[in-house]
Parts: structure tokens; sequence; C-alpha cells
């Protein structure tokens, strides 16, 4: 009898302690199965970058029968649209292409600006696709333009207000942690606003490439390939974000609860 007493206040003792955690207790002590969540995340996005390096490497060794370099691509491309008051420049690196629509400059890197490769004028015409959504006023590249502040804002102080809620007791912690898993959401929803736009680039990027006959109907499924592995990059963020905010929701929710 009094061995299940001590038992029973030994097991109460312990109880106590996982209700006193930082945050809601879930595996044994120290481990946190949540981390699944975080794992399965960087697996995605490992899978996704190395899907679009390797597809890249391989068509960037297969040149283009126009000879056109990414850069003179770029050129067709922008006059066949009407757009004339683009910059085309080279950047460093590898595959740090973008458009910036501040100063209506299209950057093409190292692998893309003098590369004849299908590849490289895929990325160069994705590019352009940014281009052409701007100037006719694409809706969701405009949105995606105005919430970059806020997202910035929220991916700055998401962890920050969580951390500070932890050292917090009571009704403070609460709204501080809310409010650092609500600074994270915008980060996320940034992620989900730009998959439209990646996709709708891509798909000009094409209409563009065979409009112009700059590649063939053999380059056009390579290129093809090309884009639609670096878009899967894109989606492979947007789910690693989700699954954060999804551990975020799990680690922090409960203890929201209890501090009511």
């Amino acid at each position: 009898m009094s061995c299940n007493i001590q038992v029973k206040k030994l097991c109460g003792t312990q109880q106590k302690e996982v209700n006193d955690m930082p945050y809601g207790y879930y595996g044994f002590y120290w481990m946190d199965y949540t981390y699944i969540f975080v794992i399965i995340g960087a697996v995605i996005c490992l899978i996704a970058s190395a899907g679009m390096n390797s597809t890249f490497s391989r068509y960037q060794r297969v040149r283009s029968m126009s000879g056109m370099t990414g850069a003179m691509a770029a050129e067709r491309i922008l006059r066949d649209a009407g757009i004339h008051d683009v910059q085309v420049q080279h950047i460093q690196g590898n595959l740090t292409d973008h458009y910036n629509p501040m100063n209506k400059t299209l950057s093409l890197s190292d692998s893309v600006y003098n590369s004849t490769s299908v590849a490289a004028v895929g990325v160069a015409a994705h590019e352009c696709g940014h281009a052409i959504q701007h100037a006719k006023g694409y809706v969701p590249l405009r949105v995606r333009g105005a919430f970059v502040p806020i997202a910035n804002i929220g991916s700055n102080l998401a962890w920050p207000l969580i951390i500070i809620g932890l050292i917090f007791r009571g009704s403070m912690s609460s709204v501080l942690i809310q409010a650092g898993i609500i600074m994270f959401s915008l980060a996320v929803l940034f992620q989900l606003i730009t998959l439209p736009v990646e996709f709708n680039a891509s798909h000009r990027a094409m209409q563009e490439l065979e409009h112009t006959g700059i590649l063939g109907s053999a380059e056009l499924k390579d290129t093809r390939k090309v884009l639609t592995a670096a878009a899967m990059t894109y989606v492979a963020s947007a789910a690693s974000m989700i699954l954060q905010l999804l551990r975020l929701i799990i680690l922090f929710g409960g203890r929201s609860r209890d501090d009511n």
C-alpha cells in the first residue's frame, strides 16, 4: 500500500514538472516530436533544390538551335512584348536572376547571361515574364509587392515575440506568443502569394519563347522541365513554412490556453 502511495506521489510530481514546462509537453523530457515538421520541411526543400540544380545542370549542356544567349533572348522577348524601358544587366552569382520592378532592371546571373543553353534561355524568359506582369499590372504581382514590407516585419518579429513570451508568465505571455504566431503567419502568407506569381511568369515565358520562335518544339519541352523544377522550389519553401507554422501552433497553443 505504501509503495503504491509513493508511486502515485512520484507520478504526480512528474506530471507537475511536465505542466510547468515552458510550453506544451511532447515526447519524453527533452524530446520534442514536433521537430518532425522541421525535418520534413528541410527534406522537402533539399529534394526540390537538388531537383532544380540537377535539371538546370542537365539542360545547361544543351545548346539552343538559335544560338541566342540568355541576355539576347531577354532583349528579344521584351521588344516583342512592347517593353522598351527595362534594362537587361549582368550580375554575379549562380541562378541569382531576378526582375526589379522598382528600377525596371532585369538581372541575369553568370550561368544565364552569356549562356546559349535552353536552360539559360528559359530562366531569362521567366524573368521577362515578371517584367511583362509588371507592365500589364498583373494583380498578384502588385499584391506581392505591397506585401513585401509586411512579410519582412512578420519574419523579423515572429521569434523575438515568441521568445519574450516564453519568459513572461500569465496573460502577457499568451498575448506575446499569439502575436509572434500571427507575425510568422504573415511570412507564410507571402510564400503563398508568391506561388501564382511564379507559375504565371513561367507560363508567360513559355508563350513568348514559342511565339518568338526562339526555341523549337523539342527545346520548349526541355525548358518547361527547367521552369517546372524551379517552380517546385517555391512550392517546397511554402510547404516548409506551413509545417513550421503548424509546429508553432502545436507547441504554443496549449500554453495560450493554460495561461487563460
